[in-house]
């Protein structure tokens, strides 16, 4: 394990007003690192950057790849799809500004958790959609397409995912997914729904996918990165996909060393880097 040095509350953009921060972690190592850019969960309500600082992003970090944790306007701000133009103006930010942090950023990975993994499966997946692209931040110039995702325990269909029994609406959280798209319910507009689903936008030019979510999850069904999974292997894309036998939304089974370090090795081999 390597020495992580810490650079916090980096503004990247502001949209609309609204100032867009994110912390670096760079492994001390004798040249730039590979860079990862990490989605915190929250149902696009909550959340914030520092989420899982020492057990996840700063161990990450030590096994070499540097990690930039990010904001993102939530849907009270701004609804969908602001949300992934701000992810890829923080692509663009590392693109244009790693090299002076000790970045390798001419390529740059996606991670994200529930919701995160969301934001980063759209980056990943929409690199050709000038809709998606948006005019957030200052480096417009460059690149925001991502060339790894790693997608843990996420939504992949939006309508499917926040459907509820009338049981269901009567004890769990409301779906996440209505205020992420200004509806009340997903249901009033299912065509929104899949113009903003991960699933939608999977092709054969998709990044390499590495995928993984828990048995037990009771939040974002298994189900739905499954079936990312499947779309990605049948469309030729690379995807690997990994299901934690016990494990809850959030478990602390993904934080195990055994897994990061795992992750870290498959971003490691498609961003450049040492294992």
């Amino acid at each position: 394990m390597t020495n992580v040095r810490t650079e916090p509350d980096i503004e990247y953009a502001n949209a609309d007003g609204v100032p867009l921060a994110l912390d670096l972690y760079v492994p001390e190592t004798d040249g730039p690192a590979p860079v990862v850019l990490y989605l915190h969960g929250g149902g696009w309500q909550v959340g914030d950057k520092r989420d899982g600082a020492t057990e996840r992003l700063e161990r990450l970090a030590s096994y070499g790849v540097a990690v930039a944790s990010a904001n993102y306007r939530f849907a009270t701000q701004a609804t969908y799809p602001a949300q992934v133009h701000d992810v890829k103006a923080a692509v663009r930010w590392l693109r244009a500004n790693g090299a002076q942090h000790g970045l390798a950023a001419e390529k740059v990975g996606a991670w994200g958790a529930s919701a995160g993994a969301y934001l980063a499966s759209m980056a990943g997946l929409t690199a050709r959609n000038a809709d998606l692209e948006g005019s957030v931040g200052d480096h417009l110039d460059q690149p925001s397409h991502v060339d790894a995702v790693v997608h843990w325990f996420g939504q992949s269909d939006l309508l499917a995912n926040s459907r509820r029994t009338w049981l269901e609406k009567e004890i769990l959280n409301p779906p996440f997914e209505g205020p992420l798209l200004g509806l009340g319910e997903v249901s009033e507009n299912p065509a929104a729904a899949r113009v903003a689903s991960p699933l939608t936008w999977v092709s054969a030019d998709a990044p390499p996918f590495l995928i993984a979510h828990g048995d037990r999850d009771r939040v974002t069904l298994a189900s739905e990165s499954l079936a990312l999974h499947d779309a990605l292997v049948r469309a030729g894309a690379e995807s690997t996909m990994i299901l934690l036998g016990g494990a809850g939304h959030e478990g602390e089974e993904f934080d195990r060393p055994d897994h990061l370090r795992l992750t870290a090795a498959f971003l490691l081999s498609h961003l450049g880097g040492t294992a």
